[in-house]
This record gives structure tokens, sequence and C-alpha cells, in this order.
């Protein structure tokens, strides 16, 4: 039992629940320039860097199992803030700070890390902490 893990590849899908769709959905597209992948009344898929998925499911809208074509999803849902970091160039941060400013999107907090890297901190509508973050945050970004 206690041999090696297969590999991890990365993480695929990241959700977050929201109490508005069409209002979140909006900020996603509009401020963050995401592109839709798929949707319905329960949910929003954006693609994120070309390998990753950002999921925005209504709060509440996925209690129960949902039927798919190829099998089931089980039940998930979320509550309370919670925190999401999208990777950008260091040459582009200031371009995206400028972006949330004329949103009308406080930034709330900027780091230095050691290593290098800058983030910026602001709140989308549901008051979820999102990050924007270049390379020098970790050791393996």
């Amino acid at each position: 039992m206690a041999g090696t893990a297969p590999k991890i590849g990365r993480v695929l899908e990241t959700a977050l629940y929201v109490d508005d769709l069409e209002r979140a959905a909006a900020f996603y597209e509009q401020v963050l320039g995401l592109q839709p992948l798929i949707s319905d009344s329960r949910f929003r898929a954006y693609g994120a860097g070309g390998v990753n998925v950002l999921l925005l499911f209504l709060r509440g809208a996925t209690l129960e199992t949902v039927q798919v074509p190829g099998g089931t999803i089980p039940p998930h849902d979320g509550h309370g803030p919670l925190h999401v970091a999208f990777a950008v160039a260091a040459d582009e941060l200031p371009v995206w700070e400028r972006r949330l400013d004329e949103h009308g999107v406080a930034i709330e907090g900027r780091t230095e890390w050691p290593r290098g890297g800058h983030s910026v901190y602001f709140r989308d509508p549901d008051g979820h902490l999102l990050e924007l973050a270049t390379p020098g945050l970790w050791t393996i970004y």
C-alpha cells in the first residue's frame, strides 16, 4: 500500500461559487477578458491560460447529482470567500492594474515576493479574493 503515488499532472479545474451567475459572468468576461467554454443555468466554464478551467457555479445549484451523457457528477457546493491566483507576465502587471482601475475594481493589496515575483489582490462581485501573480512567486513559478 505504501508505494509511490502516480504522477499528478496539474490542477485542471478550479471552482468558485457565486450568488448571481450573470453578474459574475459579466465580471469575468468584461473585466478579466475570459471567454466561456460552455454554460448552462447552473454554471459557466472559462479557459484560463489555455490549460486550466475556471468554473463558476451558482451557489446551491449543484446540490444534487447531475446526469450527463457519460455518467454522473456528484453534488458539490462552497461557501465563503475563496482565493484564486492567475499567472500574468511581469511586464503586463501594470497594464492589468490600469485595467482594474478603469473598471472600478479596487486593489486591496500588493506583495513583492522574496524570489522576485509580484502580486496584486482584488475582489470579484461575490467577495472572492483574486490575485494576479508574476513569475517568481513559487519555486515552480
